[in-house]
């Protein structure tokens, strides 16, 4: 799928809908932690991974733009160290000329006002005006694989990543994720519309019966309640 098609599937979908889906197809929910922040809240990026581990110079990064496709998302493992940045304005910039969707760096990030106006989606642990000392022996898989938090990435994920952080998931399963999202958005969607027309959120997941019905059997569940009657505030 390319970068268009990319775009085009997951078209009106967060983050959590996409979480949610993850429940919903019994694929493993993988968000990031949650100190990784997009740098301007408006930010919004959606394309498959392309790794890079970084060792303390910033070659590792242009190789890997070098074998680099459009709309691609640079996902940047500095181990998530909080003692320096790793990435500037002029990588952001190169980034941004290679055509990627955007940046995500498990570490930290500098010139925080020239990345603003770059405008290139990147989702950072912070700031940090001091740069790398260091230049630590390069491992073999430097651009095959990136670890975020707890999670490790490849090209065979796509990163998603918007006002509530990011989330990972197989590339393999984009087309049922994102369905599954879109009906979820649909069922959400509705029930706020009737919310707004008076329609109490508990009276639309006839949340009494389910009360009556963990009264006679307290394992019974909200969430086997919503399946059953098609209510997707939980998963």
């Amino acid at each position: 799928m390319d970068a268009a098609g990319m775009i085009g599937l997951f078209q009106g979908l967060t983050t959590a809908h996409v979480a949610d889906a993850c429940l919903r197809t019994k694929v493993g929910v993988r968000c990031a932690p949650s100190e990784l922040r997009p740098l301007r809240p408006s930010d919004r990026v959606v394309g498959r991974v392309r790794p890079a581990r970084h060792y303390g110079s910033v070659d590792i990064f242009l190789e890997a733009l070098e074998g680099a496709s459009p709309g691609e998302v640079l996902v940047v493992d500095n181990s998530g160290r909080r003692d320096e940045a790793c990435v500037g304005d002029l990588i952001v910039l190169e980034a941004k000329q290679a055509g990627l969707a955007g940046m995500v760096v498990w570490g930290l990030h500098r010139d925080t006002q020239e990345l603003i106006e770059i405008v290139l989606p990147v989702f950072s642990l912070g700031w940090c005006p001091a740069g790398p000392v260091r230049l630590d022996p390069r491992e073999d898989g430097a651009l095959a694989s990136a670890r975020v938090g707890s999670w490790t990435v490849g090209p065979d994920d796509i990163a998603m990543g918007d006002a509530d952080g990011v989330v990972f998931l197989p590339a393999a399963q984009a087309e049922e994720i994102a369905a599954a999202a879109r009906s979820i958005r649909k069922t959400e969607r509705a029930q706020a519309e009737k919310m707004r027309h008076g329609t109490s959120l508990r009276r639309q997941l006839r949340f009494a019966d389910f009360l009556a019905r963990r009264a006679t059997n307290p394992a019974f569940t909200l969430r086997e309640h919503l399946r059953w009657i098609g209510g997707a505030v939980e998963e």
